[in-house]
């Protein structure tokens, strides 16, 4: 009955119980053998919900360390976010800062933000339906980006790490199979581009970041470039007449391929419905977008459930 009550409140602890309960039954199984022999099959099938229940507490585990370690990382004093931090800045970046809600509130060291989420590849197209938890610390830059949910009716987790300017995908059936591991010098460029995105779509008032070069601009777009840990990567952010950021546009992200091999495409993560969270204006969905030869696909749509930021622990 607890272990019934843990999987139902959908714990990840609930393995812990089940291990006993199992033990229990399939001794009281064992010396009853030829009334209760049939109970074992149960417990087999109850084994593995357990061992996956396992897999995934490690797994997640995993994650909870690297955000803990995140965490414990020198950060600089939090101070509150005025115009006069935002005079070096382009017009443009001026405006959707202050569109954004940030001025005269804390400037911002990390951020935790929730999402429901659907991916795909470009090849299967069949939308995996996730639940996403990212944490990102802005400097040093780290991100963490925990995704679960199901693939064909089955478990599927994923982590994606980025630190000290390394950055690894690891997706697993079960919590414990790897279906898809992604490391090397084109994912650390490929997450170098999705930091900035970050910055620019969850953390605006990070914007004001001296690694950041703005270029030539006109009244709707800007050009950018960000560098961290020696990789520069550059970027387009449209905006509409409201000052809200709409667009963002990068050549300098790579695609995973059918065969394995990375590939350097467009990548580009419109933006829409501006909600607000806790004080601040941000845009509620978002979808990440490719470039291919026949055309703009689609691989991820994303809805902001919460964000906080400067968290402690």
């Amino acid at each position: 009955m607890v272990t019934g009550i843990f999987y139902w409140l959908k714990a990840d602890a609930g393995w812990i119980t089940s291990l006993p309960a199992i033990l229990v039954s399939q001794y009281l199984i064992s010396i009853h053998w030829q009334d209760a022999k049939f109970g074992t099959i149960a417990n087999i099938a109850l084994l593995i919900i357990a061992l996956t229940g396992f897999a995934n507490w490690k797994f997640k585990n995993t994650y909870l360390i690297k955000r803990k370690e995140g965490f414990d990382l020198k950060s600089t004093p939090v101070d509150l976010l005025t115009q006069q931090d935002l005079l070096p800045l382009p017009l443009i970046i001026r405006k959707y800062i202050e569109y954004t809600g940030a001025i005269g509130k804390p400037k911002i060291n990390n951020l935790e933000a929730r999402f429901k989420a659907h991916i795909r590849s470009y090849h299967a197209k069949e939308w995996i339906i996730l639940n996403v938890i990212q944490n990102n610390f802005i400097d040093p830059s780290r991100r963490l980006f925990y995704m679960s949910g199901t693939m064909k009716h089955l478990p599927v987790a994923g982590l994606h790490l980025y630190k000290d300017g390394k950055a690894k995908m690891d997706i697993r059936l079960f919590s414990a199979y790897k279906v898809q591991y992604q490391d090397g010098p084109e994912m650390d460029t490929a997450e170098t581009v999705t930091i900035f995105n970050d910055m620019c779509c969850l953390a605006p008032a990070s914007l004001i970041d001296p690694r950041i070069q703005w270029g030539e601009t006109n009244d709707q777009s800007i050009k950018a470039s960000f560098t961290n840990q020696g990789i520069t990567i550059h970027a387009i952010l449209y905006f509409n007449n409201e000052g809200r950021l709409i667009n963002f546009k990068s050549k300098d992200r790579y695609a995973r391929q059918e065969d394995g091999s990375m590939k350097l495409m467009t990548w580009s993560t419109p933006l829409a419905n501006y909600m607000d969270y806790h004080g601040y204006r941000l845009a509620q969905n978002g979808k990440a977008m490719y470039t291919y030869p026949d055309g703009d696909f689609c691989y991820g749509e994303f809805e902001l459930t919460e964000i906080n930021y400067n968290l402690s622990k």
